[in-house]
């Protein structure tokens, strides 16, 4: 099992690998990536503006293209194409480095398409603000179907991603058809808490997940003692700490262990590992708000989750994929070994047999998010069948 691997890079491939995870389409994803094969030739960074031209490109004419099946009253028909064009657009701006032009743009566009695309559409999926200590998060709240109160689950980001990749990646569908309902948040330093509000990440993510649970609690379809957290990428950093710092998680799991994140900043300085996005060193600097490299690797010390896991005291589920080119396989067994205290504790570790093997699954999602569904609903109290 392996990712689709048009170009000569890894991180424009994962970039691919995430568009088609996402719901893009292959024919669409091949005339994107044709015309600019060569633009990848000089490393990750040269050439992502010639990307973001390319990928916006279908963006737009896919924007064009819904307009007319909107005129004819086809709202279900637009509302595919514009979650694709918003996809693009989103996994484009995505890969450019902070202030490029466009960015902003980009970006906006992209969240107009997601919004309208969600009201023809009818998804389940409704857009809240989350009131933070300073700002607020903004989230997407997908509800479990049926009466009463509902088990729920607090998705967040990692490094790069956003909320509306998170709920691309099916997991709230697949927590929805189990009986739990998700909030899919963009916390400090991700998403619109970065790009609209300059919010940075902050390490003790329990800062900001028990202001969604504080959310969570005010509303009347939420069972209060079912709630639950995971995270992707470097989720698999701020899910496992809020979960040991938040009381009232009742159940936690990472889709890729990220157990002592500053350590892997020392071996990409050296050199060693993938990187998820490129102008990576300029990325990390906007979003732990840091003036240069120094102040980055001072605020990012507490990005290291030893000394903390025997606080966890609830059921946890550890994933990680056996070749994982840019946190080692290595930190799930570090996570794994310090959940001392949680009751049930579990690590699954995705290899060749069944695919996932690659950051987070990019290769095959639907194993990392069919187990952590299933789990959720088996210590939350949903339903697997």
């Amino acid at each position: 099992m392996a990712l689709y691997s048009p170009f000569k890079n890894y991180i424009w491939n994962l970039s691919v690998a995430i568009a088609m995870e996402s719901g893009g389409r292959i024919g669409e994803i091949v005339d994107m990536c044709q015309p600019i094969l060569d633009a990848a030739d000089n490393g990750a960074d040269a050439g992502t503006p010639e990307f973001m031209r390319a990928w916006a490109a279908m963006g737009h004419k896919l924007l064009e293209l819904a307009a007319e099946d909107e005129a004819k009253g086809r709202a279900f028909s637009a509302s595919d194409k514009l979650e694709r064009a918003s996809l693009y657009l989103l996994v484009a701006e995505r890969m450019q480095g902070h202030g490029t032009q466009g960015r902003e743009e980009t970006y906006a566009l992209a969240r107009e398409t997601f919004d309208k695309s969600t009201q023809l559409g009818k998804f389940n999926r409704e857009r809240v603000e989350i009131p933070l200590a300073k700002g607020t998060m903004s989230a997407l709240f997908t509800r479990a179907p049926g009466e009463g109160a509902k088990p729920c689950v607090v998705f967040c980001n990692g490094l790069d991603s956003c909320k509306e990749m998170l709920y691309w990646t099916g997991m709230p569908a697949a927590l929805a058809r189990r009986g739990i309902s998700t909030l899919c948040v963009d916390q400090p330093g991700t998403g619109e808490a970065l790009r609209l509000q300059d919010l940075p990440v902050d390490p003790h993510s329990e800062s900001w997940a028990s202001k969604a649970v504080d959310w969570l609690e005010a509303q009347p379809e939420v069972d209060n003692a079912r709630i639950g957290m995971t995270g992707i990428s470097l989720g698999g950093h701020f899910a496992p700490r809020a979960v040991a710092y938040e009381p009232r998680f009742a159940s936690g799991a990472v889709w890729g262990a990220n157990h002592n994140w500053r350590e892997v900043q020392d071996k990409r300085m050296e050199r060693e590992g993938e990187n998820p996005v490129p102008h990576y060193w300029a990325h990390v600097h906007w979003a732990f708000g840091a003036k240069d490299q120094d102040d980055f690797l001072a605020k990012s010390t507490d990005m290291n989750l030893n000394g903390h896991m025997d606080r966890i005291k609830v059921p946890f589920l550890v994933t990680h994929g056996a070749h994982d080119r840019q946190i080692s396989v290595d930190y799930a067994d570090d996570l794994y070994d310090q959940l001392v205290n949680s009751p049930r504790r579990e690590k699954v570790i995705f290899t060749e047999r069944e695919g996932g093997v690659e950051h987070v699954g990019a290769d095959n999602m639907s194993y990392g998010r069919d187990l952590i569904a299933d789990w959720f609903a088996e210590t939350l109290g949903g339903h697997t069948a």
